[in-house]
């Protein structure tokens, strides 16, 4: 529902819109739909460990007989999963938070994009120059995408190429 005031402002229940000049040009303002502490609150809440996508990954690399060690702070961008011995490491990447391209799980939001842009761009970057960094150090590196866990079959091939 929409309500109007004469001072040419239109306000919904998520956006604003802003009539302005003789033309009543529409300018839509996007605004928050929870107060500041919720949203905090919601954020606080998304997992950089232990999310889905890796646990799947971490159960099925398990299952096949590989030993790994999480998370290993000693190397650049602390690969979720790290195969010491074989200088390997496996990191699971969440198509939003990556910029997967090309996937339907990663499109920008179309609120605050100011926002939105340079963050999801920054940690492409930054994984970019710890992937960099690992070959430095003459690890190799496998980027499983939170897409192509659907297919376990075909995960388990690639994992398997990888190790072996």
């Amino acid at each position: 529902m929409v309500t109007c005031q004469a001072e040419s402002i239109c306000q919904s229940s998520s956006q604003l819109t802003l009539l302005s000049g003789a033309g009543n040009t529409l300018r839509r303002l996007a605004i928050d739909i929870w107060e500041k502490s919720k949203r905090s609150a919601v954020m606080a809440r998304i997992r950089s460990k232990d999310t889905k996508p890796e646990m799947v990954v971490r159960t099925l690399v398990f299952s096949m007989g590989f030993r790994y060690r999480l998370h290993n702070p000693n190397l650049p961008g602390k690969p979720d999963l790290a195969f010491t011995r074989k200088k390997k490491a496996i990191f699971v990447h969440g198509c939003f938070w990556h910029l997967h391209e090309g996937c339907k799980i990663s499109k920008l939001p179309k609120s605050n994009e100011g926002y939105w842009h340079p963050k999801l761009e920054k940690n492409r970057a930054r994984d970019l120059s710890n992937q960099a960094k690992l070959h430095e150090l003459g690890w190799d590196y496998l980027v499983i995408w939170e897409c192509e866990i659907k297919n376990l079959d075909d995960l388990k091939e690639i994992i398997l190429r990888f190790l072996t």
